[in-house]
């Protein structure tokens, strides 16, 4: 940043959550020389999402297939017959375990869960 447009803040808090590219050494050693001090946030859990679990099915399924698919309609068409395949009974147990993901983290204090 250009000094003009540099502000002085001192003291200053950061919250990041932990996505991949907010946790890069780069973006910590950043905020260190800037004095920032990063507040704890609760671990990146994609776990804690039922989506997420569909989606890392879905993947590895499509992982699975041992035609690389040749275009982007092709793979959309892929990842739609998988998605569709996937058994109501298995979504519906993800999702019921929601509120016992919540409460595990919870007890957890934000901290890391067996999910």
């Amino acid at each position: 940043m250009p000094p003009r447009e540099k502000a002085v803040i001192t003291n200053a808090n950061c919250k990041l959550d932990n996505e991949r590219q907010h946790v890069a050494k780069t973006v910590r050693d950043f905020c260190s020389t800037q004095y920032m001090q990063l507040l704890p946030w609760p671990a990146y859990s994609p776990d804690m999402s039922p989506f997420d679990h569909v989606w890392g099915l879905v993947g590895w399924r499509l992982a699975r297939d041992p035609r690389p698919a040749t275009s982007k309609g092709e793979l959309l068409l892929r990842v739609q017959a998988i998605w569709n395949s996937l058994p109501q009974a298995d979504m519906q147990n993800l999702f019921n375990s929601w509120p016992r993901r919540i409460a595990a983290v919870i007890a957890a204090l934000g901290g890391c869960t067996k999910y």
